[in-house]
């Protein structure tokens, strides 16, 4: 027989010790009852009937929840702190370490005793956190892996330009400066702690007097250890890109070559500078080859990629890939197929440079190498030029040979067209795009008087670039 006694408070007749139940007994709370002012003992109610699957949902004080991150990652807000508030979590499908659960605080709050989030990201995890004060705010008291930080999962790193695409973070040097890296990710998950690299060299300047060959392009070095997808995957992109370290990395950022003055005879310009970052280094493109109004000539330059010959004077292309990295930095520039062919055009990052087939045409540029929008966002500032393959921007094309009549063409990457002899449609020939590692074209003239009509100079090659791209959430 149950009885029932209802009353509205129960006090004690005197002194301040109130006893229910007897020794060895049980006072239960009825089902669905609530308690307060008696404080807890460093347990929760694990919420067994409400699995938490949303991306995000607020916990309560006295409670502890199994979270399912099958389908996507999860945010636990945790309620405002009070001493002994207690609140505990664990990974219901054995999946935190593809999808982590992010634990935030309430407002400026403070978990360990920094006011940051925490992520936890190994399967089959599980925490209790109890709120003491406001030093340290949430403490962890339990846990089966002790992994949580007060630092951001990922890395935090500051230089150059910064652009955001998706979850990635890229830094965009087009001069001089520094990359400095400050955090790194605390867990193995998604590689965070891996950067990806675009490293593009100074290109070389195009050739002249009397029939320039085109400039080489500076050397082009990325890698896509973030699967950037096809087919805006460049077919140069090393698999593997670099393991972030906390440091500050010095960038170098290689200018283009310098034109020489024509009425200097066969004295070329100068090959591009290298560009470096870290241990990468993309070596400066070869300047195109000169001749002397069809007399002995000067032979093109070696680097990322050769610059162009000359047929007047016979003079020979450079070589790409110098010295030789794998996958390759660059190609051959062109050469000419007679002695009466006019300049051949530069090497590029994803193509050999044309050969001048004779008098009057010139040799095209070998064409750049590219990378997806995705590496730098669709919305981030024009660098880089458009090429045949759509939502990408294309680096290093080799400058075009200079001609007679039909000169060659830049290779897309902002390789520079070379010029025609006066007086068929006379222009100066164009440097290389700067900020692409493109070679200058080849200048055409064979009186003086013309070059200084024409082609006062022969052309520069374009500057390069680095981009760094990481994983930031």
């Amino acid at each position: 027989m149950t009885s029932t006694i209802k009353v509205n408070t129960i006090t004690t007749e005197s002194g301040s010790t109130l006893t229910i139940g007897g020794c060895g007994k049980t006072v239960a709370l009825a089902s669905g009852a609530s308690q307060t002012g008696f404080g807890r003992e460093g347990s929760v109610n694990w919420q067994t009937g409400s699995i938490k699957t949303a991306a995000s949902f607020t916990a309560a004080s006295g409670e502890g929840y199994f979270v399912d991150t099958s389908s996507n990652t999860v945010t636990a807000n945790l309620p405002a702190g009070s001493a002994g508030a207690i609140v505990a979590f664990a990974d219901y499908t054995r999946n935190f370490a593809s999808n982590a659960l992010t634990i935030a605080p309430n407002g400026s709050e403070k978990i360990g005793g920094v006011n940051a989030s925490i992520t936890i990201d190994v399967d089959g995890q599980a925490l209790t956190l109890v709120y003491v004060d406001g030093t340290e705010g949430w403490i962890n008291v339990q846990n089966a892996e002790d992994t949580e930080s007060g630092t951001p999962p990922f890395i935090q790193a500051t230089g150059g330009t910064i652009v955001t695409c998706g979850n990635f973070k890229t830094h965009i040097f087009t001069g001089p400066g520094t990359f400095a890296v400050s955090t790194l990710a605390p867990g193995p998950s998604s590689n965070p702690n891996q950067m990806d690299y675009l490293v593009v060299a100074g290109g070389g300047a195009g050739g002249g007097r009397s029939a320039g060959g085109g400039g080489g392009a500076g050397g082009f070095r990325m890698s896509n250890q973030h699967a950037l997808p096809a087919p805006t995957t460049s077919p140069l992109a090393n698999p593997t890109g670099l393991t972030a370290t906390v440091a500050s990395f010095p960038i170098v950022i290689g200018g283009g070559g310098t034109g020489a003055s024509l009425s200097s005879g066969s004295n070329p310009g100068t090959s591009g500078v290298n560009s470096t970052f870290s241990t990468i280094t993309s070596t400066g493109g070869g300047f195109g080859a000169g001749s002397n109004n069809g007399s002995t000539g000067t032979a093109a330059a070696d680097g990322g990629s050769g610059g162009g010959g000359s047929g007047e004077g016979s003079t020979g292309s450079g070589d790409g890939n110098t010295p030789s990295v794998s996958p390759s930095q660059g190609n051959p520039g062109g050469v000419p197929v007679s002695p009466s062919a006019r300049g051949a055009g530069g090497g590029g990052a994803g193509a050999a440079g044309t050969n001048s087939p004779g008098n009057p045409t010139g040799g095209a540029g070998g064409v750049g190498s590219f990378i997806a929008d995705g590496f730098v966002g669709p919305t981030a500032p024009s660098y880089g030029s458009p090429g045949p393959v759509s939502s990408t921007r294309y680096f290093a094309g080799g400058g075009g040979g200079s001609a007679d009549v039909t000169s060659g063409a830049g290779g897309a990457g902002g390789g520079g067209q070379g010029s025609n002899e006066p007086p068929n449609a006379a222009s100066q020939a164009v440097s290389g795009t700067d900020n692409t590692g493109g070679g200058g074209g080849g200048a055409r003239g064979n009186l003086p008087s013309s070059y200084v009509a024409t082609a006062p100079n022969s052309t520069n090659g374009g500057s390069g670039i680095i981009m760094i791209r990481y994983k930031f959430q």
